[in-house]
């Protein structure tokens, strides 16, 4: 992932005392995390106003990273403000890094949204798994073929190539969240909520999603009503939280599986291969893919993470 910075953001440009005029505000950034509600940003413009703005701004360079309210309640009542430079951040992935890990440990922040921020450092840390990987074996077949076709001997524990080609790529952050139950854990969320806002994520129309996040639409229910075509979740939106709620409410119901009756002599007499046994051979063979990929998961992330292991004893 690659994020151009606009020409007059530099993040080598580090002023002790920057003005207001000096810092530089990223649309990108500012939105990252969703805003304050009304109520939330009266209090902190109180509460700025009553004993100053006490947290100092975080910036990379001249570049605004965290206190994007203080800052703006601070221009807006012409109040001074403090400023932090923070010097670990290489790239705009660092940064975005992290202002999910600061707001996963806020109280303030809502379920939906630690859930959200969970899934986009997943989404993150596997790109950068991903590029790390890449690098390691484009770095081992270069390195071959200059040795006429054999792997290249090395002293030690660590080899240079694989050393040199993950210096070259953005750092893989040591959360192990290849699990739900791990990525859950980060979020302070159960197994259960996380996959709900996955699936609200993935199938939420925006009405939904914007339901959810005012408060008025509860995680079950928005993840229930995602399952419905965006039309029709549209179409419930527009009667308000309470239609929402209906609409869950007629999709729990549809699902939920009649009585069994007894069969009749015919069907007693069918034969046992028709009917639903091609749906259950099919369930048979996705839950053996969904094995073998998590099989398949786990093998990539012990090679990363030996790779990094390597590349921590060489430096």
């Amino acid at each position: 992932m690659t994020y151009e910075l606009p020409a007059n953001a530099n993040p080598d440009h580090k002023l002790d005392n920057p003005t207001a005029d000096d810092i530089v505000v990223l649309p990108e950034l500012k939105a990252y995390i969703d805003p304050l509600t009304p109520d939330e940003y009266e209090s902190l413009e109180r509460s700025i106003l009553d004993e100053g703005c006490r947290d100092a701004l975080v910036l990379w360079g001249n570049i605004l990273i965290d206190g994007h309210n203080r800052f703006g309640i601070c221009q807006k009542h012409g109040l001074p403000f403090h400023t932090m430079q923070n010097t670990r951040f290489k790239r705009m992935e660092d940064v975005h890094l992290w202002m999910i890990d600061q707001h996963l440990g806020r109280r303030s922040v809502s379920e939906f949204q630690r859930g959200v921020l969970a899934l986009r450092k997943r989404e993150i840390i596997a790109e950068r798994r991903a590029a790390a990987a890449a690098a390691v074996v484009a770095a081992k077949a270069e390195a071959k073929e200059a040795n006429g076709g054999e792997q290249a001997p090395w002293e030690g524990d660590t080899d240079p190539v694989v050393a040199k080609a993950l210096a070259s790529v953005a750092r893989v952050p040591d959360d192990a969240l290849d699990t739900r139950e791990a990525l859950a854990r980060a979020a302070r969320l159960t197994a259960s909520q996380l996959k709900m806002i996955e699936a609200i994520q993935e199938n939420a129309a925006p009405e939904v999603v914007a339901a959810v996040k005012s408060g008025e639409l509860s995680l079950n229910a928005a993840a229930v009503v995602s399952s419905l075509p965006q039309s029709e979740q549209a179409a419930a939106a527009q009667g308000g939280a309470q239609e929402l709620k209906a609409a869950a409410k007629r999709v729990r119901d549809a699902k939920k599986k009649p009585k069994a009756e007894a069969p009749t002599t015919s069907e007693a007499d069918a034969d046992p291969d028709e009917g639903n046994a091609a749906p259950e051979k099919s369930a048979d063979e996705l839950r053996q893919r969904v094995t073998e990929l998590e099989a398949e998961n786990e093998r990539l992330r012990q090679q990363v993470k030996a790779l990094q292991d390597l590349l921590a004893e060489q430096v």
